[in-house]
């Protein structure tokens, strides 16, 4: 089983990417729905962040916005809030790993932002990064998640750059045209990850 880390700053395109693979046949883990679902169902996850972050849980539910307005401002709080979710979404990961081994899946793809700072890139035989132009990674932003163009810019500049993605993955995905055309780069570089038997950390 070929497991593919998927990476990139938030609005960059990702989400194309991982359903081309889908189409190929790879199961998608997507991080952000996991830690989403932990901010739901996980009792630990919620306590050790309220102690963190007083009064980010009200009535047992978090507060995004209010916990996005005070980490995406300071680095050494989001580097707070990232140990504690890694460790949730990461022990998560590992029990979806082993069982899509035991049903033979052909590949498995993990969708993460912080892929390769939270140590999720060494299960990984292969790291792809998704890069954008930022006024366009804003635009997408902007028309998911209902927000204003500052908050979205605040969410982009709390993350890496482009350059950093680039420089640490494998392969870069650069989404700068049509959606057609970034589906067919996305089909031709994953079908050729797909179809080798030798992959390794320096293939182009």
């Amino acid at each position: 089983m070929k497991i593919i880390g998927i990476t990139g700053g938030t609005g960059s395109g990702k989400t194309t990417a991982l359903k081309v693979l889908e189409g190929m046949g790879a199961y998608v883990i997507d991080c952000d729905k996991l830690y989403h679902d932990l901010t739901v169902n996980s009792a630990d996850m919620k306590a050790e962040l309220e102690a963190r972050f007083d009064g980010v849980i009200i009535n047992g539910v978090l507060d995004r916005k209010k916990l996005g307005s005070i980490v995406f401002s300071s680095p050494e709080k989001l580097g707070q809030l990232n140990a504690i979710t890694h460790k949730y979404v990461s022990s998560e990961i590992g029990r979806i790993l082993e069982r899509e081994r035991k049903s033979r899946r052909k590949a498995v793809a993990i969708d993460a932002i912080a892929l390769i700072e939270s140590g999720l890139k060494d299960l990984c035989d292969i790291v792809v990064a998704v890069t954008a132009p930022t006024d366009k990674r804003i635009e997408r932003i902007m028309q998911r998640e209902n927000i204003g163009a500052d908050y979205a810019r605040l969410r982009i500049d709390a993350q890496k750059t482009q350059e950093w993605y680039a420089r640490l993955s494998d392969i870069t995905l650069v989404n700068d045209g049509t959606l057609a055309a970034f589906e067919r780069l996305c089909i031709e570089k994953f079908s050729d990850i797909l179809s080798r038997t030798d992959i390794t950390k320096t293939m182009d």
